[in-house]
């Protein structure tokens, strides 16, 4: 396979390592991050997943595969996997490990056995597990130690290796709304216009809405309009900026005025342009009642 061809199958990524170290946590941000997940994959279905990565092209762009002891027998040919299909294609391997002592914390945490302890004991089962898995540690192309982390934590270091630079972290919905019509349940945020004289009175602008010129001239005309636009924009740079570092997707910041006509559809877009200049953070803008009568 030529080169170009396998730029457009996409790219592949391995996560594998200790039982107990974030296999899940790591498959749960990649995910987040619009990779397309397989959990638990024995070894041997590798090349065919890889096929239809080669066959769908640009439609699994980024695809990220689980493959641990869960596997059992099968697990033991994840090297011999690994070796004769990077000599087909660029891969690459996650290895995640934490320190015997965590690993042990965090089974009694959950109350559950590890897959290899058998009627052995937690330690007993980890020990077992790093001799099949020390091979596959050498081989790794990443290696988190995620002994002192959180899932926060290491969600964020995830965000942080597989993100594409140019890819929004953030991803903001403004939504203007109504409140005749009730408050829209998925806001994070909820600011209110009904501070502002209302075009719906003036009859040159009421069959008009806010994404009509002259109705976002008069709103912003209006004293305290530009002011609050500046300062909510700035006080919600922070808030995204934090968002981001929280691993926090996706927020709603809903803005209303009375019908969710003219003045939260003004402002709406008014605070798109601003956030939108924000690192890291993707704008949508949506206006739920701009269609009512």
């Amino acid at each position: 396979m030529v080169e170009a061809e396998r730029r457009e199958a996409g790219e592949v990524l391995i996560v594998t390592g200790m039982s107990g170290a974030g296999r899940s946590t790591a498959a749960n941000a990649l995910e987040d991050l619009d990779w397309y997940v397989v959990d638990n994959l024995p070894p041997q279905m590798l090349r065919p997943l890889l096929d239809l990565t080669e066959i769908a092209a640009g439609a699994l762009p980024r695809v990220a595969v689980v493959v641990d002891v869960r596997g059992r027998d099968l697990f033991a040919d994840l090297p011999d996997a690994m070796r004769a299909l990077r000599e087909r294609r660029q891969i690459r391997l996650m290895f995640l490990d934490a320190a015997d002592d965590v690993l042990v914390r965090r089974f009694e945490a959950v109350r559950r056995p590890h897959p290899l302890q058998g009627d052995g004991t937690i330690l007993d089962g980890i020990r077992l597990e790093r001799e099949r898995l020390a091979a596959v540690r050498e081989s790794a192309d990443v290696i988190i130690d995620t002994s002192r982390f959180n899932i926060h934590q290491l969600a964020t270091q995830i965000t942080e290796l597989f993100t594409d630079p140019a890819a929004a972290r953030h991803i903001v919905t403004l939504l203007s709304f109504g409140f005749k019509y009730g408050l829209p349940p998925d806001a994070d945020l909820v600011a209110d216009m009904r501070f502002l004289p209302n075009p719906f009175w003036n009859e040159d602008l009421r069959a008009l809405t806010g994404e009509d010129d002259s109705v976002r001239d008069f709103v912003l005309a209006q004293q305290g309009a530009r002011e609050f636009v500046d300062a909510y924009a700035a006080a919600l740079q922070p808030v995204l900026e934090g968002y981001q570092r929280e691993n926090k997707r996706h927020s709603v910041v809903a803005v209303g005025c009375t019908g969710g006509k003219h003045r939260s559809v003004v402002m709406v877009r008014e605070l798109a342009d601003r956030l939108a200049a924000i690192p890291g953070v993707a704008v949508r803008v949506k206006h739920r009642d701009l269609g009512r009568e």
